[in-house]
This record gives structure tokens, C-alpha cells and sequence, in this order.
């Protein structure tokens, strides 16, 4: 099983929970788990379509992972969606390049679970990522469960370690 983490973070150097979510996967055996920092690749939002496609093709596991903004991604998520995905290379009569591969999120999320209930923010943390559960449907892929890290901002330096340590289980298994 090879895995393509493709972290989208607009300020990685000021990231505290995706920066040690990302070191920890970077730390995994470069044969098996392939991890880019597409903000760091892609500053300007010209996202090079090919190669992303490429590696995706080369992959049987993507992991989209980003930190939860506004009930919603960062905006060059939303970009790479719309070029990378393509008519014809994704979905429609011919767009089976996913078709069999497994997508997934890792996302991070300031607030605690409990804010990620129907009676408090209105939706679960399930129903905020349905968009991406619908892509992967969409697409043929198999949509796994997410990787979500709550109180982000609050993990005690153990906690974030452990996390480091459940993510990198999360991305071999």
C-alpha cells in the first residue's frame, strides 16, 4: 500500500498540530508513504496538474490533510479539487484514475468534539467533511474514516507526540 499525504496548510511555520501530523508522516519509509506540502510547492496557486495527477496514479491511498477553516478547507484545497480532478482524467465516461483507490482526510480542528454536535455548531465532524466523502463516492474511490485531531490548539506537547504517533499508525494500517 503505497499513501500520498498532501498537506495543505497556508502557514506551515505556524502550525503547530499540522507541522508535528506532517513530521511525523515525513518520518515514515519514503517507499511507502509519499508526503508534499502543497502550499510550500504551489505559493502562487499554479498547480502543476501532471504531476499531481502522476502521483496520485502512483498512489493506492490519498490522505488530504488540513486544518479546518471555518467548517471548510483552506482555499488552495478547493483549487487543486477543481484542476486536479479533472472531466475525463477523474469522473465522467473515461475519468477512472481513482476508481480503486482509498481517499481519506486528516484534519485539524480547534475546538473539542463536543462543538461538533448537532445541537451545538449544528453539524458532526462526519457531516463538515461530507464533501470530501461525496468526492471519493464521486470518483469511485473508497472513502475511509478520517484522522481528526480536536483541540488542536489546546494538546499538551505529550498529547501532540501521541497524536504524532496515532497519525503514523493511521497512514501504515
Amino acid at each position: 500500500m503505497k499513501t500520498l499525504v498532501l498537506v495543505f496548510h497556508p502557514n506551515m511555520a505556524k502550525s503547530r498540530a499540522n507541522a508535528a501530523l506532517m513530521e511525523a508522516a515525513q518520518k515514515l519509509p519514503a517507499d511507502t508513504v509519499t508526503v508534499r506540502e502543497e502550499y510550500a510547492l504551489y505559493p502562487n496557486g499554479n498547480i502543476d496538474v501532471a504531476a499531481e495527477q502522476q502521483l496520485i496514479e502512483a498512489h493506492d491511498r490519498i490522505v488530504l490533510q488540513f486544518p479546518l477553516y471555518w467548517y471548510s478547507s483552506p482555499a488552495l484545497l478547493k483549487e487543486w479539487e477543481d484542476q486536479v480532478l479533472a472531466f475525463g482524467w477523474a469522473y465522467g465516461p473515461d475519468g477512472k484514475a481513482l476508481e480503486g483507490k482509498e481517499i481519506t482526510v486528516a484534519t485539524t480542528a480547534g475546538g473539542p468534539e463536543s462543538e461538533y454536535q448537532p445541537e451545538d455548531n449544528g453539524a458532526t465532524m462526519s457531516e463538515v467533511l461530507s464533501p470530501y466523502r461525496m468526492m471519493a463516492r464521486y470518483v469511485h474511490a473508497t472513502w475511509l474514516k478520517p484522522f481528526v485531531v480536536f483541540d488542536s490548539m489546546e494538546l499538551s506537547d505529550k498529547a501532540l507526540a501521541e497524536t504524532a504517533k496515532q497519525y503514523q499508525a493511521f497512514l501504515t494500517d
